[in-house]
């Protein structure tokens, strides 16, 4: 799970004619235009705007729990175990709560995705310094609530947009978090710095608890719809076993995008901590990044068409990869911002076209949306197994060595997973038909 809004932490057009048409029948709207199809609804409004409170929230406090836990024991390893606990207890809520999304009320597991968000800073908040001797408790709660919360908000994502928006949704997905980054660490800097360690990391986390209830809120306003069927356990498991079935490639690439997403997540804004030594930088680095952040989701987002998915990803991929290149010379507060800059600018042609080609294949058909909740599961298990793969590798290095050198080429190798992700992807974004064994 991420901690820190990472510029790639947006998000986290393909083929017309028939699926448009399936897209639309299961977001409850009738058969309309080209350009009334790329409108966004009341609901997809709405969602957006839940997401932005959630965000909002994470962003407060999210950026400064790993530095919270830093400042009292400086080990990278143990920063390390509480990510991978949260990313193994989110991956099992998602397949879990898969039962209770598909055959009773999703937004009841939204709202509780929110509640045991609040709860987590209530922990952070009841348990000050101890903190750092319950991180497997705490990292337990943490991947809960995320997988409560991005279970049902993928599926209610899938249900309210459709081919002809979905790159545009994702766009503002991206722009809205973007500006939850830009803001909300900034003011908690400010705060901390200038509130002192114990009532200024209190107030942050407080204020956490406050936006998250106003989320739970908004989230009564969306529409409860039903998914026919009763939930497959494995389904994910069988397709992925059936010979010439297109989701084999599309998990290995979910994998190798988890890879960088497991350790990036939480490791950037803490180096910027660690090379500063001053909370208030951490949010000027998150003010500036996410400002470009914005800007750029908000360009790609309107701009990128499903024809430029392949290049586009290619050349996003490729970017954030170089701009790790800089840690070689020193990491310092500026080769972090040249980094931070570079995945802002370029991690929405990487991560656009990829969520957005993903969620047309669940939708490709009539049977495949049907099933969109074990494929939202399952996707969220491929990405799960990559961020758990990459933060053992990080815990792996860490605890053997600190070394700057041997964490720049840690962060190149981990870092190098997108390649990876698009060598896989490049015939879908090229639109190419994958057939599927039944």
């Amino acid at each position: 799970m991420s901690h820190f809004h990472d510029p790639a932490a947006g998000l986290r057009a393909g083929e017309r004619g028939k699926v448009g048409r399936m897209a639309l029948r299961y977001r409850d709207e009738k058969p309309a235009s080209s350009k009334t199809k790329a409108r966004f609804d009341r609901q997809a409004w709405l969602l957006l705007v839940v997401n932005g409170f959630f965000a909002v929230a994470n962003a407060l406090s999210g950026t400064f729990v790993n530095v919270y836990m830093w400042k009292t024991k400086n080990d990278f390893a143990l920063i390390g175990w509480f990510a991978f606990t949260a990313q193994l207890a989110g991956g099992l809520t998602f397949w879990l709560a898969g039962k209770w999304v598909k055959e009773h009320n999703k937004m009841n597991s939204l709202r509780l995705g929110v509640a045991v968000s609040a709860l987590f800073y209530l922990l952070v908040l009841i348990l000050q310094q101890r903190a750092v001797h319950y991180v497997i408790l705490l990292g337990a709660v943490q991947g809960i609530a995320f997988g409560l919360f991005w279970l049902a908000f993928n599926v209610v994502y899938f249900e309210v947009t459709g081919p002809d928006n979905r790159d545009r949704f994702n766009g503002w997905a991206g722009l809205l978090g973007s500006l939850s980054g830009m803001v909300a660490p900034w003011v908690s800097g400010l705060l901390i710095t200038r509130l002192g360690d114990t009532n200024g990391y209190r107030f942050v986390f407080a204020m956490s608890l406050g936006v998250f209830v106003a989320g739970a809120v908004f989230s009564f306003f969306l529409k409860k719809r039903k998914v026919p069927g009763v939930y497959d356990w494995l389904h994910g498991f069988k397709v992925i076993a059936s010979d010439g079935n297109p989701w084999r490639r599309v998990s290995l690439a979910l994998v190798a995008q988890g890879i960088r997403e497991g350790v990036f997540g939480f490791m950037i804004a803490l180096l910027v901590y660690v090379a500063t030594r001053n909370e208030w930088n951490v949010g000027n680095f998150s003010l500036l990044t996410s400002a470009v952040a914005l800007v750029s989701y908000w360009l790609i987002g309107r701009l990128l068409k499903p024809a430029y998915r392949k290049w586009g990803m290619l050349v996003g991929a490729v970017m954030i990869v170089l701009v790790i290149v800089p840690f070689f010379w020193r990491i310092n507060y500026a080769t972090l911002l040249v980094f931070g800059v570079g995945v802002a600018l370029f991690m929405p042609l990487y991560s656009i076209p990829m969520t957005s080609s993903v969620f047309d294949l669940i939708g490709k058909d009539e049977r495949s949306a049907k099933l969109r909740v074990e494929y939202v599961v399952f996707r969220e298990l491929a990405l799960t197994a990559g961020r758990m793969i990459g933060t053992l590798l990080f815990i792996a290095v860490v605890s053997r060595t600190t070394a700057p050198h041997a964490v720049s080429w840690l962060l190149l190798g981990i870092g190098s997973s997108p390649i990876a992700a698009w060598l896989l992807m490049k015939n879908r974004l090229a639109g190419v038909k994958w057939t599927e064994s039944r």
